[in-house]
């Protein structure tokens, strides 16, 4: 069973991934299939690679890490090893922007929490365009190079809250207290449609491409997750 957490929530007050008051989605992906996707989108596991691969973060997980150039560049701009494509944030965004208005939400304010490199956010700006759209990220190199708002979600706080936050594979990248602080930290932030993921310990194991998947994570169950 490959479990990841994922959340597709709405509520009229606060927001928490276990408590939201009207949840439209909350599901583990991949459940018991001979051929498991993570979120349907990224490509399946490379043939001919050992398992063992699959847990370099046995040894590394935990570890702090660097976000710096030489990350961004094995990740996420060389096409032989980046974890995502245009089309596949295109796709998510079409997704997020149907199921806010299946919900009926007029969306005026946008966070993305860990925005990366922008190719969610410039998909999304795309069918929402009428949103204001905060991007914050934590990277100083991404921040100096695309202009995002620098901050981290645990900590971050605005003067009015949003009708949407993505956060979207980033808190596998936070130990376990800063994770439960930006858990937290939604409820006082959105107001509206929460669209959460993370990376969990199974999903790494037995649903992802070690070539273009970073291990150097927390990793934490689905059920950590949602009983937050």
């Amino acid at each position: 069973m490959c479990q990841r957490a994922s959340l597709f929530a709405r509520g009229r007050g606060n927001i928490l991934p276990g408590n939201a008051r009207d949840v439209i989605a909350a599901c583990t992906r991949g459940m018991a299939d001979e051929r498991p996707l993570r979120d349907g989108l990224v490509r399946q596991p490379a043939r001919g690679i050992p398992r063992r691969l699959l847990c370099a973060s046995r040894a590394e997980a935990g570890r702090e890490a660097p976000f710096d150039r030489d990350y961004y560049r094995r990740f996420y701009f060389n096409p032989r090893t980046a974890v995502a494509t245009r089309e596949e944030m295109r796709s998510r965004a079409r997704l997020i922007a149907a199921l806010t208005a299946h919900a009926g939400l007029p969306v005026r304010r946008i966070l993305e929490a860990g925005c990366g490199t922008g190719m969610l956010r410039a998909a999304l700006r795309r069918l929402l365009p009428a949103a204001h759209y905060v991007a914050l990220e934590a990277s100083e190199y991404l921040c100096e190079r695309y202009g995002w708002q620098h901050g981290r979600i645990e900590a971050y706080r605005a003067r009015l809250p949003f009708d949407l936050v993505i956060c979207y594979d980033v808190l596998q990248y936070l130990d376990e207290r800063a994770a439960q602080r930006a858990l937290e930290n939604f409820g006082r932030l959105c107001r509206g449609v929460l669209y959460f993921s993370a990376l969990t310990g199974l999903d790494l194991e037995r649903n992802c491409d070690p070539l273009r998947t970073d291990a150097n994570v927390h990793l934490r169950s689905a059920h950590w997750y949602r009983v937050r």
